[in-house]
């Protein structure tokens, strides 16, 4: 159903297939010509399937076109054949031009959605069976759905899965150009890289990626700029947090591995902001730098083995794919582990603390759908984390021999027994 006004009209959606009242000369205002003119016009049924009333009476424009049912007297000679000729002796010249250039204005992602299957292209850095990877493409596919893009409907999202890794997200990046997709979806640094090398005239929406104005993925927080916008992970300086919390659940701890993946910015910028305040916490960091599950073993295994050791994983696409590996050997160590997020304490992990993921997502797609209905990213600005969350295992600590601290359990967001 369509509300009239002067120049344009609004769709309700809540009242699809109802016609609309008759409406009297008051209703219809002064725009729509000479009242007793429109009263000599031959009244007309209403037409559900938008189609030409009989020879001789009123043409209907579809109810599809962003002017909508707009019920105006023109007169239709079917002798002349569609499109050859419209005669209108009741509707000024300009109403009509001013009409259709009200048409012409319409959004072109308002006109887009209306008609047409719109196509996503995500680059993820997570492998395709990993549980937390598709935790945030479900929320991502969720938050579309409720505002209106439904995968085989609307929209189809094509989905690249993979560990980080330079040539892969190169390659990938291209198979998704190729695919001529609406928008594209970046998470990690590396993958947004990819994307941005790959082309910088597609929209690029971001979620989880560490400092975008630093890495030069965008100009500012408040003006992005180009084709790039999304949403970041918190400032390195968040990371005091898991010493904090190791601390304060191991108080013995004064020896901590800082642990960080091969070419991972965030991991880098984190170290850092632990340094900074590791003396002053009375505790000596030492960090180590991993590329692969072999690599990851050797060092907590050689490193961690000292009394009153513990361990602080950083963010980092690495470390994610081998976070069950992280946890078992952290076990078998008897180390107290800070994690970064709640997928290594579902795996069996001491603790986490940091932002929720899947969050991150479900506000992506908001400004997945304002692009599609054609705004640029160049103005959206780049949003921060909402959403942070505590999660501890009790299970885990109690095997470990640690009790947990009342005013920490306090503070948790879950609590696994």
């Amino acid at each position: 159903m369509y509300l009239m006004g002067s120049s344009h009209c609004v769709r309700n959606k809540h009242a699809v297939g109802r016609r609309l009242p008759r409406q009297t000369d008051q209703q219809m205002g002064d725009g729509f010509g000479d009242r007793a003119r429109i009263a000599e016009t031959q009244a007309q049924p209403a037409v559900p399937d938008c189609s030409l009333d009989p020879p001789g009476r009123v043409l209907r424009l579809p109810c599809d076109s962003p002017i909508g049912r707009v019920p105006l007297p023109i007169s239709w000679d079917s002798s002349l054949g569609l499109g050859k000729r419209m005669q209108s002796h009741h509707w000024k010249r300009r109403e009509f031009i001013t009409l259709l250039g009200g048409a012409a204005a319409w959004p072109i992602g308002a006109r887009a959605q209306q008609g047409g299957m719109r196509r996503v292209g995500v680059l993820m850095n997570l492998a395709a069976d990993n549980s937390d990877g598709q935790t945030r493409i479900a929320a991502l596919s969720r938050a579309l759905k409720e505002l209106g893009w439904i995968e085989g409907r609307n929209l189809q999202i094509d989905i690249r899965w993979g560990v980080d890794d330079a040539d892969l997200s190169r390659r990938q990046a291209a198979e998704l150009l190729a695919g001529t997709p609406d928008i594209l979806f970046a998470t990690s640094t590396g993958n947004l890289d990819a994307l941005r090398r790959a082309t910088r005239t597609s929209p690029i929406v971001f979620a989880g990626v560490s400092d975008p104005v630093g890495s030069g993925m965008v100009a500012s927080l408040a003006r992005p700029g180009g084709n790039i916008t999304g949403f970041a992970l918190p400032e390195y300086g968040f990371s005091v947090k898991w010493l904090e919390l190791l601390k304060e659940i191991a108080p013995r701890v004064t020896r901590v591995v800082v642990l960080s993946g091969v070419g991972s910015t965030p991991g880098i910028g984190q170290l850092a902001a632990l340094q900074a305040v590791g003396p002053s916490m009375r505790v000596e960091l030492k960090p180590l730098v991993v590329g692969d599950a072999s690599e990851i073993e050797a060092t907590i295994g050689t490193y961690s083995g000292s009394a009153n050791g513990g361990l602080i994983i950083t963010t980092g696409t690495i470390l994610q794919a081998n976070r069950a590996l992280i946890v078992s050997l952290a076990a078998r160590q008897g180390l107290p582990v800070v994690y970064p997020f709640r997928a290594y304490v579902s795996a069996g992990g001491l603790l986490s603390y940091g932002v929720d993921n899947a969050d991150l997502f479900r506000r992506a797609a908001s400004y997945v759908d304002r692009i599609l209905k054609g705004e640029k990213p160049a103005d959206l600005p780049v949003q921060a984390p909402t959403k942070y969350e505590l999660v501890i295992n009790l299970k885990t600590a109690k095997a470990l021999g640690l009790e947990v601290p009342p005013s920490v359990l306090a503070r948790a967001d879950e609590v696994i027994e």
